[in-house]
């Protein structure tokens, strides 16, 4: 019996030791998952911070990136909303493009004080008010020779007006849109041209500056003719020129063609910077280059002119014009393309009207930098105006001729 239950007992032994040994080795594994754990946990989020915060700074530059495209878009489709809705406004309203035309609301320079000339520095200078029209009155400026400044000192309307019978010639002067008679370039001209013995008598149209009115092509010619009457009902013979700039062309040659036709025409007519056309020079003006190309861009863009009825035809006009004429351009006139004025001089030059007056284009440099309204800047312009004969005389525009 005990050797029976010895090896009884030494495998209970055993198994009582391996059991012993297994539950160590279990327990010995349990620690060691516990302390992996814990390990982890103390290591894990310190290990992930800088992963975490690179993804959120590539978020935050992702969110600009995709906020900045958003508003770039915006803009993008404002600009391109207004430029398509711009033609069909204009079209719609057609006296937007009268209103774009005369520029008349640009008062430059601003707070001058158009009753006081002398401001400007023409001290030898009378500021009028005529009336054309019931309900149109229109501000006018005279300015005597400059040998007279003197003797103009402290006169008044009527002596202004006396002067005009002197025997020297007068020309009436034409400004062009925007501005008034007050105008930099203008008064500039005025000075050299006074400097040269002349007259000078310039106004602003209805609308413009101190004219009280509404601009319209009628309108502004019937003013021109107002000044032109009553500067002939004062001059008696001396010779009256009429001198158109840019816009002001269309209304010289409106003016001239009138007065041909009623058979009493000026003694010159002198055009710096003309167009051919209102549609060709809208056309060819810089602010149409955005549009230039855009499709039914006359039927947007040029036939609300004709619809307001501003159509200032000099090529059709100089058809008709009976006396000397002569056109001052410069190469580099960004405004009025250089090429209109040469294409309105090849229209007049072989007109039946002018067979009997002299036809004179007078091109300058563009390195001369003259542009569209500093011609007056030119030292060639008293040769250009007045012949070579002896001081005082009258200029004689058939010696237009003598200078190229």
């Amino acid at each position: 019996m005990r050797k029976r239950t010895e090896p009884v007992a030494l495998e209970h032994e055993r198994c009582a030791a391996a059991g012993s040994s297994s539950s160590g080795s279990a327990a010995a594994a349990l620690d060691a998952d516990c302390r992996l754990k814990q390990n982890l946990r103390l290591t894990g989020p310190a290990a992930a911070e800088p992963r975490c915060a690179a993804d959120a700074g590539m978020k935050r530059a992702l969110g600009r990136r995709k906020g900045v495209w958003l508003r770039l878009r915006k803009i993008l489709f404002c600009v391109l909303g207004l430029y398509i809705a711009i033609p069909f406004l204009i079209k719609l309203c057609p006296g937007i493009q009268a209103k774009l035309i005369f520029l008349n609301f640009v008062r430059v320079p601003y707070f001058i004080d158009l009753k006081k000339p002398q401001d400007q520095g023409l001290n030898h200078t009378c500021n009028y008010y005529l009336q054309p029209e019931e309900d149109v009155t229109i501000g006018v400026w005279h300015t005597v020779p400059a040998v007279w400044w003197k003797n103009a000192q402290g006169k008044d309307q009527m002596w202004y007006e006396d002067a005009l019978a002197s025997s020297h010639p007068i020309i009436l002067y034409l400004h062009g849109n925007a501005g008034t008679r007050g105008g930099d370039h203008r008064v500039e001209l005025y000075k050299v041209l006074s400097s040269l013995g002349y007259h000078v008598v310039t106004f602003d149209y209805r609308g413009w500056g101190d004219s009280v009115g509404t601009p319209s092509e009628r309108g502004m010619t019937y003013d021109a003719l107002h000044v032109f009457d009553w500067i002939k009902a004062r001059s008696g013979d001396n010779p009256v020129y009429i001198w158109g700039h840019s816009l002001g062309t269309g209304v010289a040659t409106n003016l001239v063609r009138r007065l041909c036709e009623r058979e009493t025409p000026p003694d010159a007519l002198i055009l710096e910077s003309p167009f051919t056309n209102i549609r060709e020079e809208a056309k060819s003006h810089p602010f149409s280059v955005i549009y230039r190309y855009f499709p039914g861009f006359d039927w947007f863009f040029l036939d609300p002119i004709t619809s307001n009825g501003i159509k200032f035809a000099n090529d059709e006009n100089v058809k008709h014009i009976s006396c000397p004429l002569l056109i001052l351009h410069a190469e580099d006139d960004p405004v009025v393309p250089f090429q209109l004025g040469r294409k309105l001089y090849s229209i007049a030059a072989p007109a039946r009207s002018f067979r009997d007056f002299k036809v004179q284009f007078v091109p300058f440099h563009s390195d001369l930098g003259y542009r569209h309204k500093y011609i007056y800047k030119s030292p060639e312009l008293p040769r250009i105006l007045r012949p070579q004969q002896g001081p005082g005389s009258s200029p004689d525009p058939s010696m237009w001729s003598e200078l190229v």
